[in-house]
């Protein structure tokens, strides 16, 4: 069994992370710390685990050798608390860490002290990701975008880029604010953070990862012009991403039909990325870990459709998915989810 400890276990992801761990057939859970709730029932905060587990927060923590040590650790904590939080404890090196945050998503933020943290996109990254020590998840927009897109920079294809994002109310955290109320998200939908989105920055890096031959078809930072929504739902993204070619799709033979076998191949090993062949939509994916690709093709004009819950492949789900990979498991373990269809 895999022991495991979960930091920041109060909140949406932390659990997330719970409902899918306590169910996971190679997994133990030791511990789920919260200074906040250390003491109470963990189903005291997560009303819906009530009679699902017997787990209560802590304020302590306990790895490797140690009685019911973990050897993974989750960081569920808002962005930039994971650095905080590793310099002001001392995790064993033997111990996993997959982070959550924003922390170490970055090229210039993977290194941290000894440690290095792989970014976690196991459509981009499975082989480093199952020799990792440490992972930094992808956020949730961005797995979105990146999916949309990873087939088109292989085959150097990306230029400029119009995105437009739609998310769930979960995507803004359990922390209050005017714009995650109920009466203030019913019936309603607003722009923010409008071209400079926090997640841009690990686009990029995914991106020009694969798309190498920039001489040919340049791609540079401001070549994605992302606009996201906060929608009036709670869970689950919808991301519509559109690119022009004025002569380099037709001069190429880049027909829709030759754009879909590229991504069916692109994602053909891929374990919860699914090319469609009919329009996609947002209840295909709730409450799963799959994403959804859907391409349209109009002239010149190509429009990636992608679909994912933003707790799950967004988050939680693909952390699962990277723990899975670091221990050697079937990457689909403990993920096999229902969605909300009706």
């Amino acid at each position: 069994m895999i022991k495991v400890g979960i930091i920041g276990g109060a909140g949406y992801t932390g659990g997330e992370l719970i409902r899918l761990l306590i169910n996971h057939p190679q997994v133990e859970i030791v511990f789920v710390h919260s200074n906040s709730h250390a003491g109470s029932a963990v189903s005291s905060v997560h009303q819906d685990l009530i009679g699902e587990t017997d787990l209560k927060f802590t304020d302590t923590l306990s790895f490797g050798k140690e009685r019911s040590g973990a050897e993974v650790l989750f960081l569920c904590l808002g962005h930039g608390d994971s650095k905080k939080f590793l310099s002001e404890n001392i995790i064993p090196p033997t111990v996993k860490i997959i982070d959550l945050a924003n922390d170490f998503r970055l090229a210039q933020d993977a290194q941290f002290g000894e440690r290095t943290f792989i970014y976690g996109l196991p459509e981009l990254n499975k082989k480093e990701i199952q020799s990792a020590q440490n992972i930094a998840n992808p956020g949730c927009f961005a797995t979105a975008i990146q999916l949309g897109l990873l087939p088109l920079a292989k085959e150097n294809l990306l230029s400029e880029v119009y995105t437009t994002g739609i998310t769930g109310s979960t995507g803004a955290g359990q922390k209050l604010a005017e714009s995650s109320h109920f009466s203030w998200r019913a019936n309603n939908i607003q722009p923010y953070k409008t071209l400079t989105h926090q997640h841009l920055g690990e686009i990029y890096r995914s991106l020009n990862q694969l798309q190498k031959d920039i001489s040919d078809s340049p791609f540079h930072y401001g070549d994605i012009n992302f606009v996201p929504w906060r929608g009036d739902f709670t869970r689950g993204i919808f991301v519509s991403s559109t690119l022009r070619y004025d002569w380099v799709l037709e001069e190429k033979g880049w027909s829709l039909e030759k754009l879909n076998n590229l991504y069916k191949d692109f994602y053909k090993d891929a374990a919860f990325t699914f090319v469609c062949d009919k329009q996609i939509f947002l209840k295909q994916v709730v409450n799963t870990n799959k994403a959804v690709i859907y391409l349209e093709k109009i002239g010149n004009t190509v429009v990636v459709h992608s679909a994912l819950d933003n707790l799950l492949k967004g988050a939680s789900g693909q952390a699962v998915q990277n723990m899975n990979l670091m221990c050697g498991l079937d990457e689909t373990v403990g993920l096999k989810l229902k969605a909300n269809y009706f």
